[in-house]
Parts: structure tokens; C-alpha cells; sequence
């Protein structure tokens, strides 16, 4: 009965079943010749007609099968699939080669249709095309950054590491608290001269909440529309044009906000020392978008520094209670230099190889960016 109905319907709609083979046996061919192009790229995991095999990136901890691809198909791994191409480097000759001795070639950026053009974020240097406004903004981070100008903040740094270490003593069972406000203080202080009051009350929260977002929304295929960017296009009401409204809202404020804050202070002349006042003071080219790229500068510094710094510092905790037999040893040769009646500073650090290697170790160890930041593009040629 099934197959007399098949036929019938097939009598009565020849065009549509023409149609449809040819649909079908047009995407084969495509696929068998796609896949033949694809013979002198590194392996990767199955793939299938159109789709590819692009959708066996995960949108979360995309590091786990990374790594599990390693011991299957090697150092490199290719994904492609719905006009995409994805290389994964997952040895460091690899990443040597191609980032660090062929970085002209490998030094721009994919573009990500969601955060960086519907939420914005594009605007910022981690996700700038390596050009001239990409260089610009390097060069005021660079100034921001350099030896002389990051010793000027030494003491704030201590003075925060002081108050970090009495609410570790004070209170040591919620020392997860605490690290996150003394990084999250740190990068406001330092970055727009923020006072502690007011960093906690009004940015630390809306920082986390806007970071947690991007770190998710900057994963390559996080979002169907970064694969397929045509669908941009689509109503308002579709549920990822939601998403992008209120992320681009959220970053617009976290960039915005503490930036106006230091200029109204400048204009008033009580603005606290930061990178901001430093960079909006510098007698610099008149260009007509200085103030636009000061403000994504500093942004882009205010929004990575905390969550890192949060995440190392708990990794250095985390191998301190695993092996406390490093920490001994890293205690004893503070109390032999610094002594015991005081805490080590950021001048004695020449002084303490054993604790340099700790930090050093701990940030080999268990990364804060397990993928190396953003990903890097160039073009493919076939």
C-alpha cells in the first residue's frame, strides 16, 4: 500500500521528484568533489555531504575532544563544512611555525557574526582585523603597558595583595570571594583609577556577567549564524537577533561607563592615576576617533585582566593545597629573603627564583585560555 501511494504521488508531481533527485544528486557530486579538494589538508573527523564535519566543534570546553583528536589524527586537525574552515593546532611546534615565525600570514581575525558585528564586540582590539585600526589600537595598549608606565602602579598592586592576604586570614573559607574582588578590583583601579567602594557597588557584577557571556558567544560555532551569516538577516524576533541586543547592551555599558567616569573626573580635575587618564592625557596625533579607540583600548584591557588574574590565582591555590611541599618550599625561601615581619614586594621578586618558577609552573599548568585566546584566520588557497 505504501509503495502504490509513493507511486501515485510520484505520478502526480513528476516535476517536484525531478526536482528533488536532482537536488540530491547535485549535493553528492559537490560532496565528492569537495572531499576530493580537501585530500591535501590534515585529517579530521568523519564528515558528511554540505555539513561537512564543522558541527563536531563543541560550543563548550571545545579543548577536552580537542586534545582527544590529538591522539586520533595528530598535531593538526581539520574541520570544514558549511563554507567554514577550521584548523586546530594542537602541538606547540605547530603553533610556533605558523603564529610566531609566519605571523604576517596567520595574525587576522575570523569574523564572528553575532558578537563581534550584531553585539559589537568587533570594535574591540582582540577581535580587530590586522590593519591599520588594529595597529593603532596595539599602539595605545603598548603605551599603556610599557615598563615604565605599568611601575607606577606597583604599589597599588601591593596595597591590594596586602588586603587579599588579611581576608585570607581572616576568613580563609571564602577565599573564592575574595580573589575575585581583589582581580576584579586590581584591573579597575589600575585601568580607570576606580576607588575599591566603587568598584565593588557598581562594575565587578555587570563585568562577570559580560565576560561569561562573550567567553561563551566567542567560540567558534557558539552560534548557527557565525557558520551561516546570511541569517543575520533574519526577523528580530529570532532568538539569537534577542541575544545579540542584550549582549551588545551589556558590552556597550561595560566599555562606556568607567570611561565617562574618568573623563567627567578629568574635567573636574580630581582623576585618580590609571591607564585612561594617562592615555587621554598623551599629547597624540588629532585624530577624530581617539577617544573611540582609547575607550575599546581600555575596555578590552578592563575586560580580560579580571577574569584571568581570578583564574590563575585560584589555580596557584589549587596546586598549593595538592602539594604542600612546594608551598614549604616557596614560604621558606620568602621568610630567608624578605624575612618574616613583612611581605615580599614586587622588587623582590630577582630575589625569589623558587617562588618565580612556582608562578610560572602554575600558569603552564592549567592555563586561564586553554585555546590560546581568539583564533586566528588567513586565507585558504586551493
Amino acid at each position: 500500500m505504501t509503495n502504490l501511494r509513493e507511486g501515485m504521488f510520484a505520478s502526480e508531481h513528476p516535476g517536484l521528484t525531478v526536482a528533488i533527485i536532482l537536488l540530491v544528486t547535485t549535493a553528492v557530486v559537490i560532496w565528492r568533489i569537495r572531499s576530493r579538494s580537501y585530500r591535501g589538508f590534515p585529517p579530521g573527523p568523519l564528515a558528511f555531504p554540505i555539513i561537512g564535519n564543522i558541527l563536531h566543534i563543541p560550543s563548550q570546553a571545545a579543548w577536552v575532544p580537542f586534545t582527544e583528536y590529538q591522539n586520533v589524527y595528530g598535531d593538526l586537525v581539520f574541520f570544514h563544512g558549511l563554507g567554514n574552515h577550521v584548523l586546530v593546532l594542537n602541538s606547540m611546534k605547530g603553533i610556533i611555525d605558523l603564529l610566531e615565525k609566519r605571523a604576517t600570514m596567520y595574525s587576522d581575525r575570523p569574523s564572528f557574526t553575532v558578537v563581534g558585528e550584531l553585539m559589537g564586540l568587533g570594535q574591540s582590539m582582540p577581535l580587530l582585523s590586522y590593519d591599520d585600526e588594529w595597529r593603532a589600537h596595539r599602539k595605545l595598549a603598548h603605551n599603556a603597558l610599557s615598563p615604565s608606565a605599568v611601575r607606577r602602579y606597583h604599589t597599588t598592586q601591593e596595597d591590594l595583595a596586602a588586603l587579599l592576604g588579611q581576608q585570607l586570614l581572616n576568613e580563609p573559607e571564602d577565599f573564592f570571594t575574595h580573589v575575585r574582588l581583589a582581580a576584579s578590583r586590581l584591573i579597575l583601579v589600575i585601568t580607570y583609577g576606580l576607588s575599591v567602594e566603587t568598584a565593588d557597588d557598581e562594575y565587578i557584577a555587570h563585568a562577570e556577567k559580560t565576560m561569561n557571556m562573550i567567553s561563551k558567544a566567542t567560540v567558534p560555532g557558539a552560534y548557527l549564524c557565525d557558520l551561516i551569516p546570511i541569517m543575520k538577516r533574519l526577523p528580530e524576533w529570532v532568538p539569537f537577533h534577542k541575544e545579540a541586543k542584550i549582549g551588545k547592551d551589556m558590552i556597550e555599558r561595560l566599555v562606556t561607563k568607567p570611561f565617562e567616569h574618568v573623563k567627567a573626573q578629568m574635567r573636574a580635575g580630581d582623576a585618580a592615576p590609571s591607564l585612561t587618564r594617562e592615555l587621554l592625557s598623551m599629547e597624540l596625533p588629532d585624530v577624530s576617533n581617539l577617544e573611540h579607540r582609547i575607550k575599546w583600548t581600555t575596555g578590552a584591557l578592563y575586560g580580560a585582566g579580571g577574569e584571568t588574574t581570578y583564574a590563575t590565582v585560584l589555580t596557584c591555590i589549587m596546586a598549593m593545597a595538592l602539594h604542600p611541599e612546594y608551598q614549604k618550599s616557596a614560604q621558606e625561601e620568602i621568610d630567608r629573603v624578605v624575612g618574616k615581619d613583612q611581605l615580599p614586594r614586587i622588587s623582590d621578586r630577582d630575589r625569589l627564583p623558587y617562588v618565580n618558577a612556582v608562578i610560572k609552573e602554575t600558569m603552564r599548568w592549567h592555563p586561564a585560555l586553554p585555546l590560546s585566546a581568539f583564533p586566528r584566520t588567513c586565507d585558504f588557497v586551493y
